[in-house]
């Protein structure tokens, strides 16, 4: 649009602050206002915000003498963006899994303190973290940041990976004899039985959503992205078992039979999809399958590898893959903003605007598709923290405007 990123004033700053004061009407005068759903940049625009609430948008708005301003007039105003793949509280990571043992889960949950601040900061107000080795390390902080204790944006939480046992959501590499802690197997699971005994126990841990993985992993030791893992049978389980608590199941697949079988079982999204065919489009278009592509992972992965910090075999998972970027545009599917990886940056979230931006996947940042993965609809949840900006659109369940 012709603006510089460093003159964009991210409004979900001056909004999270009003939300102190819930029964303060607070009035921001932006300067100029993005609006995703027209493509159009909005001049001279008034935001009314009551009981931490968007009441209303536009040029020419009455105003209550008593209510709070804050002079955005100079700055371009963006609504809050939704990032529906996150390792938030995975805490910081040096590209070796592993090394979570060497920390205990009380570090790794401080460690997540600044990456919910830096998340916000940068100017995502929900997020949908999409698992954690610690398990329900997540659920914690989703709760100190709903109780004002921790900085940070909304968060959607899966509580831990429903993995089969050594597969990709699994803690790998260990000798045979060494017993991980609890926290570190929660959500292994070798039969519909068993998943559906998983997805009871996270639902009773007050989980936001379900997370599979179908496939073997890019950034697990043992595995391989082409592999199988939970059969059609195993995911049909999962995802049914969680309707019955009101949960929607986010799928890990990289190989097409994997994203296939979870979208003949009803999963919500799928994550990463790289190995799509136009078979596996088309079906994830008729049954409504988000498809939430990662594709500044790449990158993240390729500077990992410059400074050592990627392992040589993660390396080796990422080539054989052969990450194949499509025009999803061009196909119409529903793709959604993701991710950020345990050991990228958690500020730097938005780089993948960038990415999806010069591959064709995307043209314009919003909030409302990632909503309605999450779980909440934009329209309906007008909240200080940008989603339906006066139309404003795009998605949660993790802000991207092709979803």
């Amino acid at each position: 649009m012709g603006i510089p990123l460093k003159n964009i004033f991210m409004v979900v700053v001056a909004l999270a602050l009003s939300s102190l004061a819930v029964a303060q009407v607070t009035v921001v005068r932006a300067g100029r206002l993005i609006d995703p759903d027209s493509g159009t940049v909005l001049t001279n625009q008034v935001i009314l915000i009551k009981d931490g609430k968007i009441q209303a948008v536009g040029g020419a708005l009455a105003l209550p003498a008593d209510a709070k301003v804050i002079d955005l007039s100079d700055k371009t105003v963006l609504p809050g963006l939704i990032d529906c793949h996150t390792h938030v509280a995975d805490g910081q990571s040096d590209g070796e899994p592993f090394n979570v043992l060497r920390k205990t889960a009380s570090q790794i949950a401080l460690e997540s303190v600044p990456n919910a601040r830096a998340m916000l900061l940068s100017g995502f107000t929900t997020v949908r973290d999409v698992g954690t080795y610690r398990a329900l390390n997540d659920i914690a902080l989703r709760d100190a940041i709903a109780r004002g204790d921790v900085i940070g944006p909304r968060m959607f939480v899966a509580g831990a990976y429903i993995t089969i046992t050594g597969g990709a959501g699994a803690m790998t590499g260990q000798a045979p004899d060494i017993q991980l802690p609890w926290d570190l197997h929660y959500g292994e699971a070798n039969s519909p039985w068993e998943v559906r005994q998983k997805v009871r126990l996270l639902a009773h841990d007050g989980v936001d959503l379900i997370k599979m993985l179908s496939t073997g992993a890019v950034l697990t030791h043992g595995s391989n992205p082409a592999s199988i893992e939970f059969t059609e049978e195993e995911l049909r389980a999962g995802v049914d078992e969680a309707s019955h608590f009101g949960l929607r199941v986010a799928v890990h697949a990289h190989a097409a039979q994997g994203i296939r079988n979870a979208i003949l079982a009803g999963a919500a999204s799928i994550e990463h999809a790289e190995m799509l065919d136009d078979e596996i489009i088309a079906m994830a278009k008729q049954r409504g399958t988000y498809l939430d592509m990662d594709i500044y992972d790449e990158e993240c992965i390729q500077a990992g590898a410059k400074t050592g910090q990627t392992p040589a075999d993660f390396l080796q998972h990422d080539a054989d893959l052969g990450r194949s970027l499509r025009l999803w545009d061009e196909q119409q599917a529903v793709c959604i903003h993701g991710e950020v990886r345990d050991d990228a940056d958690a500020g730097d979230s938005g780089r993948d605007f960038e990415c999806c931006g010069s591959a064709g996947t995307c043209e314009r940042p919003g909030v409302d598709q990632g909503g309605k993965v999450c779980g909440f609809d934009c329209g309906e949840r007008r909240s200080a923290e940008g989603h339906q900006l006066a139309g404003a659109g795009r998605v949660c369940d993790e802000g991207r405007e092709s979803l």
